[in-house]
């Protein structure tokens, strides 16, 4: 049986549909990211997960009991649930210990297991020489430890995590998307992760929900969403692709412009097409030559290049035309605007897209 289930559930705002007909199930102790650009409804979902927001058709299961419907909702505070909010929402006027034991306090915990839980929690989160400091006197990552310990304190049924790390740099982004699955692994809750940011979703979670228009376009492992994509959409957020036309026959597509076909994978699973749209990924084509297993394409033309110190971006036109292609080459290839180049694929990393 799921942990947490969404069953077809949607909301309304009048005429407008900003979460339409979203399901999924959540395992018990699994972390899934909603991840989408803004409007998406990911929010939206979160907080009906939450109790904040009453769903307008659909149902929310938690151990195969409905907590959420049209007809019956069970208050927030009687769902389990942790919500960490990307405010933070930690009081000013309470000192960490007392911040990260409010919950306990509310559900009337005995003191002396409150202070033993308080102080083994703040070991956790690395948090215990800060313990009688106030949230004035804490950086910005201090804060966010505050938020997903007193969250976590209570070891709620299922752990909501609304755009945490939005507040913070780049740098330190990076540092606590680590130290989430870090506690992630260590206490194994059931978890709902709301971004909009990729590479954050890619390195925290162990599958991902795509949402588009309120709609679930893909729900898969990091590697399945990045490498398989199966729509457009889904090819185009996650990370940078080529979105390329061809067709398919005898197990291989040829390219609009690109004379040598590329043989398909068997899990393609793609019949004999007049036009099929592909992904391929910029760092699956290469110029010049290719490892092995790499299939020629034929020549191309450089219309365009950054130097990004890592790698060179290029943009290239297929000399039988067709539409530029964004290539990734190694910063040792130097290639001149206008000079031409033999193209090779990697024909395992194409991925069609419905």
């Amino acid at each position: 049986m799921s942990k947490l289930e969404l069953k077809d559930l949607r909301k309304n705002y009048g005429s407008a549909s900003v979460v339409d007909g979203v399901s999924l199930q959540l395992r018990r102790g699994e972390l899934v990211t909603l991840l989408g650009p803004s409007g998406c409804g990911k929010t939206t979902t979160l907080r009906m997960i939450a109790g904040f927001i009453e769903p307008s058709a659909g149902a929310i299961l938690v151990d195969g009991r409905e907590i959420s419907s049209p007809t019956r909702s069970v208050p927030p505070e009687h769902r389990g649930m942790s919500m960490i909010f990307q405010s933070y929402a930690i009081w000013p006027n309470m000192t960490v210990a007392e911040n990260v034991g409010f919950g306990l306090q509310v559900r009337k915990t005995p003191a002396a297991e409150t202070a033993q839980r308080v102080k083994e929690m703040l070991d956790v989160v690395k948090l215990g020489p800060y313990a009688q400091r106030y949230p004035a006197e804490l950086s910005g990552g201090q804060q966010q430890r505050v938020a997903l310990a007193r969250a976590m304190i209570v070891r709620p049924e299922v752990l909501l995590l609304d755009e945490p790390l939005s507040n913070l740099d780049a740098n330190l982004r990076e540092e606590m998307a680590a130290e989430i699955r870090r506690l992630h692994d260590e206490f194994r809750f059931t978890t709902v992760y709301v971004t909009h940011d990729q590479t954050e979703a890619m390195a925290i979670s162990d599958r991902i929900a795509v949402l588009h228009q309120g709609r679930l376009e893909q729900i898969d492992t990091p590697w399945n969403l990045y490498n398989r994509p199966q729509t457009p959409f889904v090819a185009g957020f996650i990370g940078k692709t080529n979105l390329v036309q061809g067709a398919v026959q005898g197990g291989r597509m040829r390219l609009d412009g690109l004379p040598e076909g590329i043989p398909l994978q068997a899990d393609a699973a793609v019949g004999d097409r007049a036009s099929l749209q592909a992904s391929i990924r910029p760092q699956s084509l290469y110029l010049g030559s290719g490892p092995d297993g790499a299939v020629p394409l034929g020549a191309v033309s450089v219309v365009g290049r950054t130097y990004l110190g890592e790698y060179w971006h290029y943009l290239v036109q297929p000399s039988a035309g067709g539409a530029p292609l964004k290539v990734h080459a190694a910063p040792s290839l130097v290639l001149e605007v206008g000079q031409q180049s033999m193209m090779y694929v990697d024909p395992y990393a194409v991925a069609a897209v419905q």
